[in-house]
């Protein structure tokens, strides 16, 4: 079992940033593919950056260029850089711990103002 906590969600103005952080539980941390989702009002959920075990990641066309995910394993960290930040990107984000089976975050909100 994995329980996943994210933080740093808020209201920002286009252009801004902020940056998310998901704490993860348990000791085998680094062997989990770790992700973030969002899922805008009336909208699928959909992958916004996913990092693996080996610390490869990758990133929906819509954010490459302006988010970076980052992991920290001895702290059992996940982060999202989230830079120049568009009413568009306006969503719940969800943090997601991958291996056998998947494990999902509570979410947090975030607004971007135009």
């Amino acid at each position: 079992q994995v329980q996943l906590v994210e933080s740093g969600g808020g209201l920002v103005q286009a252009g801004g940033s902020l940056r998310l952080s998901c704490a993860a539980s348990g000791r085998i941390f680094s062997t989990y593919t770790m992700g973030w989702y969002r899922q805008a009002l009336g909208t699928q959920r959909e992958l916004v950056a996913v990092i693996s075990s080996g610390g490869s990641a990758n990133y929906a066309d819509s954010v490459k260029g302006r988010f970076t995910i980052f992991r920290d394993n001895g702290k059992n960290t996940v982060y999202l850089q989230m830079n120049s930040l568009k009413p568009e990107d306006t969503a719940v984000y969800y943090c997601n711990a991958r291996r056998s089976l998947s494990y999902w975050g509570q979410g947090t909100q975030v607004t971007v103002s135009s």
